[in-house]
């Protein structure tokens, strides 16, 4: 009972060191946005990084392709870019 008093008043562990790495990757990603793309937004959420345990239905190969060249069509046209 005190090591969960304790985790209340000072988190630790596994889900507070991806919350943390969340942070930081959130962070740089942001700041490399902003650099290549000289745009003041800042798109990337510290949820986009966190990870996600549940289970979920596996995706066929054609969705994984598609869902690939969506992110990588956003990203050339983000960093001002042609995509073929």
């Amino acid at each position: 009972m005190e090591w969960i008093s304790y985790a209340e008043l000072e988190p630790f562990g596994e889900e507070r060191a991806d919350l943390r790495m969340a942070i930081e990757t959130a962070s740089l990603g942001n700041i490399l946005f902003q650099l290549w793309t000289g745009k003041s937004e800042a798109p990337f959420k510290v949820e986009d990084f966190m990870p996600q345990f549940e289970k979920k239905e596996p995706i066929s190969k054609e969705d994984a392709i598609a869902a690939i060249d969506a992110m990588m069509t956003a990203l050339v046209h983000a960093t001002g870019g042609n995509h073929q």
